[in-house]
Order: C-alpha cells, then structure tokens, then sequence
C-alpha cells in the first residue's frame, strides 16, 4: 500500500522533467513580417501605408483573401487596384505582401472551361487542377525568335479569306459601330477552327453576361469548346479585374504556342479594356491626356498583343493569331484607341453600319479593311481565283455611287456593276456557317469566271447556296491539293468549272425565255 505514493511520484517526477527539457530546448522561430495599413478606399482601388519592400505590380493581399496589385508605388503611400469584391474593406484593416506577381493557372485541363482571370471556374465545375502557373506580364518573344507568317488561318468566311487574308502569327484588329457583327466574326472564326488542330481562346472583357452566355453557348453547341477556353471579365466586376483579363488570356495561350501549337486569341472588346485603365488612372490620380486617357495607354495594348507571333523552329514553331476587337462611335476610326490599334497591328476589317443595315451580312467594308501580310499569308489557289475579285468589286463600289444619280450608263459600265452586285451577293454568309475551302473556291472560281453574270440577281443567293454543297463534289486529290498549298492546275480549274456549270445552269434563264422577253 504504502508504494502507490511513490509511484505516483515518480510518474510526476518524470513528466515535469520531460516539460522541463521541452521548455528549454524550445526556442521560437522569429520571422519579420512587413504590414501595412489600409488609408483610403474607393471604387476599385485603396491605397494604404507600410510595406516599404513592396515592388512595382506585386500582389498585396487584404482581409478576407481579396488581392490586390501594386500599381502607383509612392515614397509615402501605395495605389492598389483590387481585384474582386471590395465592400467588406475598410480604412485601417491590415496589408500584406506575397512576394510574387500576378500569375494565372495554364494547362490542358483548362481546355472547355470557363474561368475569370483568376482562373475561377464560371461553368459550375470544379476549379481545373494544373500544375503550372504563368505571369499574366510576360515579355514578348525577341526579334531572332520569331519566323514569317505564311501560313494562312482560314476563317470560313469568304470576304475574309479571298480579300482580307489572315496568316497564323498575325495580328489582326476588327472594328466597327455598335451591332455591326464584329464578335460574329470572332465566333465563325473559332468555329472554323474544329478539326484544324488550332487551340481558341476567346476573352470577353467588360461583356454583359447575357451576351457571354450566348456566346459559349452557341461555342458549346457546335461542339468547338473542345477545344476552345473562355476567360470572362463581365460588366459589374471590379475594374482592376477587366484589366488583368487579356494579359491572363495572353498568357493561357502562350502556353500551348510554346508547346508547338497553333492558336487563336480573340479579345472582345478592347475598347471596354482601355475605359477599365482610364477609370483606375484617374481615380490613382495619373495624369489624364487625350480623351482623358492616360499617357501610356498606347503601351498596355501594345506590350499584350507583340506577345502574339510566329516561333521559329527552334522555339517549337507555334503561333499565336490575336483578332483584337475594338468598338467606334459613329464610324469615326480616327479617334484615339481605333488609331492606336490600327497603327499596333498588322491589319484591320472593317464593319460599315451601312452594309449591316442594307443586310450584306458580313458587312465587310472591302474599301477600308486591309491585311498587311497579303498574299503571304494566303493558299496559292486563292492567289489564282481571287486576284482580280478585290479590284471588280472596288470598281463596282466607285461605279454604283454614280448610277444611283440616274445616270446613263454604256454597257461596260453596266456590266461592271452587274457583276460587282453578283459579287457582292456571293460574299454574303449566315451567322455560324462557316465555308470550307473546297466551298470558297468553287465559288470565287465561279465568280471569277462570270458564272454567275448570266443568272437574274434574286437567284442569286440560292445558286451560291447550291454551288456550297456542290463542293463536296469536288474530288478528293483535288481537295488535298488546294489544302496542301499547291498551285491551282489547269486540269483542276477546269474539273472545279464544270462543277459550277452544271450546278448553275438550272438557275440561268431558258434561251426561250430571252427571246420571249
């Protein structure tokens, strides 16, 4: 009995030793940490005290998780555009640093998603699980790093590809009025993309939601989200985030072109990226120039879309095509951001709000759109078929603005405007239908040809429509030849031009019928 106290005391003795040791070799780690203080906050920006390390562009990050990037860095004071919902901070909550910049989440698995610039999933599916990140601000490839653009990105769409051809690694601007068809273009061309081994990003920047979910769905509908991902920055998102979201879109595709793979960016709209920058400058207090814009607007556009290239060999041989979009109040392209865009990339298409009012849907302004890469960038067998189609339909334009006068008119005037109307319909496309290549010639041959000059104008359309699915006659040599860049042959020409005349000859008048007229 009289041993249970002593065991308990030793039990004791024991215990009490082992905390001591614990206690004495215990030492702890100290660590310093910058904090700043929070000082002012307002419509998606703060600006806060401390953090005397902090760099130019470094994520800081508030209470709640909310980030945020350095972006005017003070002797006494630091401006912060914030990067999502902001209404729980106040004056006085504490700042932290990172060490690091701003990144985005890239891989494969991003492919067929929908995310924001954070790389948040907007689809309702879980968050894409990658294992690489990228600096949305990269540099763009050095001059000995890049190759010509001579490959051609076929849009599907005829006015696009016979008169204003694009190659890959090319940059080219869309612009027009509001609700002219300048995203449709942007859709048909990622559509066109299936099965043509080109990875698609498209990046909606400041959209209504509405119009977003119209987009992917009609993207998910023709099953081009395979290979297609959707960075969206909507309207009511906090202006730091619609200006992150392109250069994040940017470097998403810079991945896969530095894998090898041909892509294509589309950024719908500029315009609403450059309003987002002018907002946070002037409530950073930056000093405002033309149009209130900022001095290095210039800058933001032109750093993002040299990133879009042509690699050469050595650096894998992919590209990246960038179709900027860009939105002009009453068809004044000489205003400060469509001249900027203009003089930053390779060549524009035009929209005219006249031509989309009269229904010439694309209303492609053949006058006023040009690409810089040219012929380069386009197959042999269009170089053949469409050479002399941009020259017809420029008269035919210059021409028709003196007949509408009631003047007299000879006859080969008269011709001219009869075979630039015919023209003009041929080039006409719906929304979503894009043209494949065997299509497009077998009509710009036609067209070409004056094929169509002996058919009444209202038939038209249905013959162009008839001649489409006539292509898929074409034989298949012939097929692989045009896809393969070769030469259109005498022997193909004239298979590809009995084609057409058989198809069209039941929409040409009966010689009876002339002679009865």
């Amino acid at each position: 009995m009289s041993s249970a106290p002593d065991m308990l005391h030793s039990a004791l003795e024991q215990a009490f030793t082992g905390m001591r040791e614990a206690r004495n070799s215990f030492s702890p780690p100290f660590s310093i940490n910058e904090v700043g203080v929070v000082t002012n906050v307002s419509t998606g920006i703060a600006t806060f005290s401390g953090l005397p390390g902090v760099g130019y562009e470094e994520l800081v990050q508030f209470p709640g998780g909310l980030l945020g990037i350095a972006f005017n860095v003070d002797e006494d004071e630091v401006g912060v555009i914030l990067l999502g919902d902001y209404q729980h901070l106040r004056a006085g909550d504490q700042v932290l640093r990172t060490g690091r910049v701003m990144d985005v989440a890239v891989g494969d698995a991003l492919l067929g998603r929908v995310i924001d610039p954070l790389g948040n999933p907007l689809d309702g599916k879980a968050v894409a699980s990658t294992d690489q990140r990228l600096p949305v601000e990269r540099a763009a490839p050095a001059i000995l790093d890049r190759a010509a653009v001579s490959i051609p990105l076929q849009t599907g769409l005829k006015v696009v590809d016979a008169l204003v051809p694009i190659g890959r690694g090319q940059r080219e601007l869309i612009l027009g009025d509001r609700q002219t068809g300048k995203t449709a273009i942007a859709i048909d061309t990622i559509l066109n993309q299936r099965g043509q081994n080109v990875i698609c990003v498209y990046c909606a920047i400041g959209q209504r939601a509405s119009a977003v979910a119209k987009a992917v769905a009609n993207l998910r509908a023709k099953g081009a989200m395979e290979y297609t991902v959707v960075v969206v920055a909507e309207g009511n998102d906090a202006p730091g985030l619609v200006y992150i979201t392109p250069y994040a879109a940017t470097s998403i595709a810079e991945y896969f072109m530095e894998k090898g793979r041909d892509v294509l960016i589309v950024y719908d709209d500029l315009t609403q990226h450059a309003r987002a920058y002018r907002e946070l400058s002037l409530l950073l207090r930056r000093p405002p120039g033309r149009e209130a814009f900022p001095g290095d607007i210039f800058y933001i556009h032109s750093r993002m879309l040299e990133r879009s290239t042509h690699l050469s060999k050595d650096r894998g041989g992919g590209s990246l095509t960038a179709l900027p979009i860009i939105e002009t109040d009453a068809q004044d392209i000489s205003a400060y951001i469509p001249t900027n865009l203009i003089s930053i990339t390779d060549g524009q298409v035009y929209l005219s709000p006249t031509l989309f009012e009269l229904g010439n849907l694309p209303a492609v302004d053949v006058g006023k759109s040009v690409s810089r890469v040219g012929s380069a960038a386009q197959r042999a067998a269009y170089r053949s078929v469409a050479g002399s189609l941009k020259l017809a339909y420029s008269q035919f334009e210059e021409l028709e603005s003196f007949a509408k006068f009631g003047t007299r008119l000879d006859e080969s005037t008269r011709k001219i405007i009869d075979h630039g109307q015919r023209i003009r319909t041929c080039l006409k496309q719906p929304e979503s239908q894009p043209a494949s290549l065997e299509e497009q010639i077998t009509v710009l041959l036609a067209l070409t040809g004056g094929l169509f000059d002996q058919i009444p104008l209202e038939k038209v359309e249905d013959a162009e429509a008839a001649l489409r699915k006539a292509g898929a006659d074409i034989p298949n040599e012939i097929v692989s030849r045009l896809s393969s860049g070769d030469k259109l042959s005498d022997e193909d020409r004239k298979a590809i031009l009995q084609i057409a005349s058989q198809t069209l000859s039941p929409f040409q008048p009966h010689p009876a019928a002339k002679l009865a007229s």
